[in-house]
């Protein structure tokens, strides 16, 4: 499993690399958009849509409307970062009210139960998550990536913490494979990330140095910390939506990893929040 992860991840590389070095943000806001277009699939069959024909309308809808935005933001100069600090605010409060109304009663509240309401939060939140990532983009790829990368080393620090001395369970309701070790590894480790990214300022610039320089440095661990409770919750919340759904997976595009969803869950609700603290 491992092994297979290990190439699915290496494949996924080898596509958003070339994206990276081009100036434009285009390319990589268009293969964006297709992973994201894949995981507004994945949610609707989560939410309750079963059929191939409903499944591709949901899908079409999104492609669509990205679309839409997408030529609007390349009218607009691709400035969508400090002047949709309102936006990001929004996206963040919804976040916080969806996983404080969800993961401490371990199941999605009944106003969202109706598959039609499901998705259509599912399709607001992946095209605000899409949105943030091309804002990021066109910080830089270097800046993006910054971000992005403490997502991934809080993901396997927790893999390997939990691993080594995991035992108590962190939401054994939800999760069960998710442990509070693996929670504290993922702590530590993306402290310490931050922090050797923000000590690095001077070779290049990137988001938790602006973090740093905007908020000091306990301020910019505090929000480190934030960023990586909203990453555990957004885990847990697509966990909550797959165990509700009967499914192990959300899709099985990635091998060894499964759906789309199943590797962005975590920063679903990380980007929009990112992005609000970069338009304080």
């Amino acid at each position: 499993m491992l092994r297979q992860r290990v190439l699915t991840a290496l494949v996924l590389v080898a596509l958003l690399l070339p994206t990276l070095f081009l100036q434009s943000p285009l390319p990589f806001a268009l293969l964006a958009l297709i992973f994201c277009a894949v995981g507004m699939g994945e949610w609707a069959r989560l939410a309750g849509f079963q059929g191939r024909f409903s499944l591709l309308l949901w899908t079409l809808a999104w492609v669509v409307c990205s679309a839409v935005l997408l030529w609007l933001m390349q009218m607009r100069g691709w400035q969508i970062t400090a002047q949709w600090g309102g936006f990001w605010a929004v996206c963040s409060l919804a976040w916080l009210v969806l996983l404080g109304s969800s993961l401490p009663l371990a199941r999605v509240p009944a106003v969202l139960r109706a598959p039609i309401v499901l998705a259509l939060l599912g399709f607001a939140l992946l095209q605000a998550a899409w949105l943030a990532l091309v804002a990021l983009r066109v910080e830089g790829s270097v800046f993006m990536l910054s971000l992005l990368a403490l997502v991934w080393v809080a993901d396997i620090a927790a893999y390997f913490g939990g691993r080594a001395w995991g035992h108590a369970k962190l939401a054994p309701a939800i999760s069960p494979g998710k442990t509070r070790a693996g929670a504290w590894t993922a702590l530590v480790a993306t402290l310490c990330y931050a922090a050797l990214c923000a000590g690095l300022t001077a070779i290049h610039p990137n988001y938790f140095s602006q973090l740093s320089a905007r908020f000091g440095w306990a301020g910019s661990a505090t929000l480190v910390v934030v960023l990586l409770i909203f990453a555990i919750a957004g885990d847990l919340f697509e966990s909550l939506l797959k165990r509700a759904a009967g499914v192990k997976d959300s899709g099985r595009l990635l091998p060894g990893h499964g759906g789309v969803l199943d590797r962005i869950d975590a920063l679903l609700p990380v980007l929009p929040l990112a992005l609000l603290l970069l338009a304080l």
